[in-house]
């Protein structure tokens, strides 16, 4: 272990987590070569490559990968045990918070957290990760996300959740649609063409459910994963889409037109997730009431 420090330990995960040495430098504060050097020194205690560039990005080797939650927890419990001594003060404060968010999420909590961050905490960094939710108890557990925020029907017992706030869908069109033209019903919902947004690679939301009670199907003309790139879709065309309603101002800005549904659809719940293990870490719980605020306000 005589070849092995802390520096090293802390390089090795800024790399496996920002996948770029210049971030990673970045991350810790350090100039680059620094980082390349670690990362030689790192690749000559271990006798592997550890991280090989691909598609511009620094991707880690199979035996990094099995390296990674080990080294992760170690540092964990490192910044643990010094958490503890010192106390945290958001305005001092130069930690690095990680947010799991879908993309719902980090459109409508994204600008708010933000804001929240420059404001009280301004040396904070923030990253924002998207995440399959079979990755988030990992994540969490390893350290390697603070929190998790989306829609978690059946999460894990071992963590815990907080409601952030109970969402429904709207209809949005653009502006002049035929659709607009006369009070909407059902079947003249049904027969427009929808644009859906799904990152599940699927063609089936809760609004098919709905359609299937009353008997009736919709034409998906267009699955995306990228909710940002909906506005402009629905502006160009005749295709109509059901998004969550706090997102609904976004697309109003966009000069698109907002309709409740001539449909029953249950509600659903935002959700924060977060590990039992850092509930008494003043930092995390700063964090966690910060996102709650924002949550609130919308």
């Amino acid at each position: 272990m005589a070849g092995l420090d802390l520096g090293l330990l802390a390089a090795f995960e800024a790399v496996y987590l920002e996948r770029s040495v210049s971030q990673a430098a970045l991350r810790l504060g350090v100039r680059q070569p620094t980082i390349s050097a670690a990362l030689a020194r790192l690749r000559d205690f271990f006798a592997d490559e550890l991280f090989l560039r691909s598609g511009g990005a620094m991707q880690p080797t199979p035996k990094a990968v099995r390296l990674a939650p080990r080294i992760n927890h170690v540092l964990s419990e490192l910044r643990k045990a010094v958490d503890d001594e010192a106390p945290f003060s958001p305005d001092t404060e130069t930690r690095v918070f990680t947010i799991v968010s879908n993309d719902y999420a980090t459109f409508v909590l994204g600008p708010p957290i933000v804001e929240i961050m420059a404001r009280e905490a301004p040396h904070v960094d923030l990253r924002m990760i998207a995440a399959d939710k079979a990755e988030v108890p990992g994540l969490l557990e390893k350290g390697l996300a603070d929190v998790a925020i989306g829609v978690f029907p059946s999460p894990p017992d071992r963590f815990v959740v907080q409601t952030l706030f109970t969402e429904h869908f709207v209809g949005v069109a653009r502006e002049n649609h035929p659709i607009l033209e006369r009070p909407i019903t059902p079947e003249a919902f049904a027969a427009a063409d929808h644009a859906l947004f799904t990152t599940r690679r699927d063609a089936s939301g809760e609004v098919d459910k709905a359609f299937l009670q009353r008997g009736l199907r919709r034409r998906i003309s267009l699955t995306l994963p990228h909710f940002l790139a909906l506005p402009e879709i629905l502006a160009r065309s005749d295709m109509v889409a059901s998004i969550p309603s706090r997102a609904a101002r976004f697309f109003v800005q966009s000069g698109l037109s907002v309709f409740d549904l001539p449909l029953s659809i249950p509600r659903w719940t935002l959700s924060m997730v977060w590990s039992p293990t850092t509930r008494h870490d003043p930092a995390a719980t700063w964090l966690r009431s910060r996102i709650l605020g924002a949550a609130q306000r919308l």
